[in-house]
This record gives C-alpha cells, sequence and structure tokens, in this order.
C-alpha cells in the first residue's frame, strides 16, 4: 500500500508492471477540489501504518491475483482492506478524510519499475552521515543487492541503458532515482532528518538507486547471484 510501512519478503514475483502486488492500494485525500494521492509527504503518520499481504507471502502472490492486504494501525488493531471502519481509523489518526482505492495496474510513481538500491551506496552514505545504522526502509526499495566485485558505492548512477540479471530473471536499467523528502522520515518514529537530503543533493545531484523494468516476467529470492551485464 503506497506510503504505508510493507512487509519483508525472501522471495518475490515480477512482471512488466513491477512486483506482484506492490502499491495495488493507496489512500486518497482532497487537495483543491481535486482527489489526491496520499504519500508520507502529505502525512508522515502513515509510515505508522503496515500494510501486508498475510495470505499470500512472498512468491506466492502473483500479478492478477492480488488478494485485499491486512492493515495493521499504530496501536497494534488490525483490519481488512474492505472493512467499512478502516476509512475512519486512517483519517482520525490521519487527520484527513481518506478514501481507499485498489489498482492491479499499481500506483508507482514512476509506471511500470521497480527500485534497485546497493550496499554499497548504503553503506557509503551512512558513513559520510555518520550513522552506521541508516534504515535501508527509508529509501523504499524493491530490490537491494550486494555486488562482491567491489563496484564503487553511487556507481549505479552510470548505469542507465544497461541491464542487472537477477537469478535467472533481467532487469533494464532506467535511469538513477531522484529523491523527494520522504527518506528524512524516520520509518519507525517518522523523525524527520533532513540533513540525509541534503548530502545527497549537495554530493550526489539527490540520486539514491536506480529505476529498472522488468524483461517478462519471473521469480527473484534472496540469494540469487547478481550480474550487471
Amino acid at each position: 500500500m503506497k506510503s504505508l510501512a510493507g512487509e519483508d519478503a525472501d522471495a518475490l514475483w515480477l512482471d512488466g508492471r513491477g512486483v506482484a502486488g506492490d502499491r495495488a492500494h493507496a489512500l486518497y485525500d482532497t487537495f483543491k477540489d481535486e482527489p489526491r494521492r496520499l504519500t508520507v509527504r502529505q502525512a508522515p503518520g502513515m509510515l505508522r501504518w503496515r500494510a501486508a499481504y498475510a495470505q499470500a507471502p512472498g512468491d506466492t502472490l502473483r500479478p492478477g491475483a492480488v488478494p485485499l492486504p491486512t492493515i495493521t494501525a499504530p496501536t497494534g488493531e488490525t483490519f481488512a482492506w474492505d472493512d467499512p471502519a478502516l476509512p475512519a481509523a486512517l483519517g482520525d489518526d490521519l487527520g484527513r478524510t481518506v478514501t481507499l482505492r485498489r489498482d492491479e495496474a499499481l500506483m508507482q510513481d514512476l509506471n511500470d519499475s521497480v527500485l534497485v538500491t546497493t550496499q554499497a551506496t548504503l553503506e557509503a552514505l551512512a558513513a559520510a552521515l555518520g550513522d552506521d545504522a541508516l534504515d535501508l526502509r527509508r529509501f523504499r526499495t524493491n530490490v537491494h543487492v550486494v555486488l562482491g566485485d567491489g563496484t564503487a558505492p553511487f556507481a549505479e548512477n552510470d548505469w542507465e541503458g544497461r541491464a542487472l540479471r537477477v537469478g535467472d530473471v533481467t532487469l533494464d536499467l532506467l535511469h538513477p532515482c531522484a529523491r523527494c523528502v520522504i527518506p528524512t522520515r524516520d520509518p519507525d518514529t517518522t523523525v524527520k532528518d533532513p540533513n540525509i537530503l541534503k548530502w545527497l543533493t549537495r554530493h550526489r545531484e539527490g540520486l539514491f538507486g536506480i529505476n529498472a523494468r522488468m524483461r517478462g516476467s519471473g521469480r527473484i529470492a534472496v540469494g540469487d547471484p547478481v550480474e550487471l551485464l
């Protein structure tokens, strides 16, 4: 669910739209008399809510057969997506009237894509900020890779037009991801740390990670070999 805390997965199924079920659900409010898809930018408290596909974990979740998610409130109370009480509970906590939308075509900021990040870049940013515990969840990544060939931090900023093989599937690399303010929010407390975006803007043109698109469909899993093509 867009901008809510997600769930870890040991394996995922992808197709041309991205990760099956990723951002198939979203919250909307009204802004200037028009419906607006809500994100952490407008409502940081969304991070304290969690969404999960409890009945279809990991790669058992397939495109075209996306179940309704379970939503967990900061209090630990759980709601089914179609529970009539859910919109009011969300609205009361976030301080605004919200509606719920579902779209299995997915509702990413960049259509038909996944976000790839690298461990070398995460570690370099953590060192630069003096924060050894910099949380990867801040960056809303789909696929996080560890390259063991001495690849330099932020090397992915130059990968546009290349491809990345993960296990038996191939991702076409589109362009580096220009970050907004969302990574500045702690994924647990929602406390803002502007230094993250300031450093990226000053030293890396605001870039962290790279957007990619799946060739065909297939499964990826933790521990799959990764190769830059």
